[in-house]
């Protein structure tokens, strides 16, 4: 497996990186803004109960 990646020709390899890369990259963005998204309805759900003084609901709280 090494040695096919090793004997491909330089370009190749490149290109190769440079789509790992990518996909990475994109990933990341995507996780980010799922995390901020799944956070932001959290904060509101807590707020919320805070607000109606429902917060006993929540075990540990």
């Amino acid at each position: 497996m090494f040695d096919a990646l090793t004997s491909a020709p330089p370009i190749l390899l490149v290109l190769a990186l440079l789509a790992a890369f990518a996909v990475a990259v994109i990933a990341l963005r995507i996780a980010i803004k799922l995390a901020v998204r799944v956070g932001i309805v959290a904060a509101v759900v807590l707020a919320a109960l805070y607000a109606v003084g429902q917060l006993e609901l929540l075990p540990g709280v």
